[in-house]
């Protein structure tokens, strides 16, 4: 039942578009293996190969942190209504905070969201579907704005300060690089 494809091809793309949630996979050589669930409309296709999408602020910082140790990727996607499916892009990828140049030259395709943190690019190099027909079927309420009122509250200075307090360095003690 599983495919594997060289590109996200138009229909991919479409489904990507279609989601409202995503799945980020990462792992060190050592220490844990983390997956952290995105919503928010973070997420962008930039091409068949390429993706991008805007890592908000958290309580942690476990992705930036594997990533600076290893740039392997996995985002997953999977369809909680209408035809079952599982999306998964493997790929490499890359980190970029508001000090980077690249950073700047892609937070334009994001709506502004207080708490921005870093944006990873995602060079994709396999593609996979899978059937998720046990994946159960879950309606989409809305999104929830916690973490947007909560940074807003916060404003530049705190949310900073917060990042070099909490997300600097990650569970294993790696660096997060903020």
């Amino acid at each position: 039942m599983a495919k594997i494809f060289p590109e996200i091809n138009e229909e991919l793309q479409e489904f990507i578009a279609d989601q409202k949630i995503f799945f980020v996979g990462t792992a060190a050589a050592e220490g844990r293996v983390n997956v952290s669930p995105k919503g928010m409309d973070t997420f962008r296709v930039l091409g068949a190969n390429k993706v991008v999408w805007l890592n908000l602020t958290g309580s942690g910082n476990e992705t930036a942190a594997h990533l600076l140790k290893n740039n392997r990727m996995t985002v997953m996607f999977c369809a909680f209504d209408g035809k079952p499916l599982i999306l998964r892009l493997y790929g490499s990828a890359n980190m970029y905070h508001e000090r980077d140049k690249e950073y700047h030259s892609y937070i334009d395709l994001f709506p502004k969201i207080m708490g921005a943190r870093q944006i990873i690019e995602i060079e994709v190099d396999t593609v996979q579907t899978s059937c998720g027909f046990a994946v159960p079927f879950m309606e989409y309420k809305e999104e929830r704005t916690v973490l947007k009122s909560w940074a807003e509250k916060q404003g530049e200075d705190k949310l900073k300060q917060y990042h070099k307090e909490k997300n600097s360095f990650s569970i294993d003690n790696f660096e997060t690089g903020i």
